[in-house]
This record gives structure tokens, sequence and C-alpha cells, in this order.
């Protein structure tokens, strides 16, 4: 396999440790999808999507969380300047 198809295929892959390096059982696609299903709407939702939009890659973000509800929710969420500036730019590009 090529130097290329090897980047490409680590980019195709969720990067969860990225935003759960502090929660092994996050790091768990099936899990974390449950714990969002069960928590939509509640403060644990809005903890994860925190954390995504903090420390997650885009791409990874836009796996569990689609723009309108980032949209919906940046007031409501504890994030720092930077990200909220990245994030206002993703959705006047992507709203």
């Amino acid at each position: 396999m090529s130097n290329q198809s090897n980047i490409d295929d680590a980019r195709r892959k969720l990067n969860l440790n990225a935003v759960f390096w502090d929660l092994p059982k996050f790091k768990d696609e099936k899990y974390l999808r449950k714990f969002l299903r069960d928590k939509k709407g509640e403060s644990g939702y809005y903890w994860a999507m925190n954390r995504f939009l903090e420390y997650g890659r885009v791409v990874d973000t836009f796996s569990f969380f689609n723009i309108h509800e980032i949209a919906e929710s940046l007031p409501k969420l504890k994030l720092t300047a930077p990200s909220v500036k990245k994030w206002k730019r993703m959705i006047e590009v992507y709203g």
C-alpha cells in the first residue's frame, strides 16, 4: 500500500482519541453513538458536542452532529474564542 493510501485511510477513520483522550469508554464509537442518542437534548449531549467542537477534527464532528445542530447549540456552549470563531465560519460556509 502506498504512503498516500495510508494517509487517506487515516483521514477516513474517526479520531476519537483527540476528543476523548482522557475518557477511554468514549473512544468506542458504538458507546459514543448510544450515549449521544440517550442524552439528546440533555447536558451530557452538549458536553460531548463541546468536546468535539474544541478538540475534534471537523470531519469527525460532522460524523456525530450536523451543522444545524451546531449552529443552534453554539451560543449555549462554553467554547474558547478561537473555537467559536472557527465554528461560526464553518456555519457560514456550510450552513
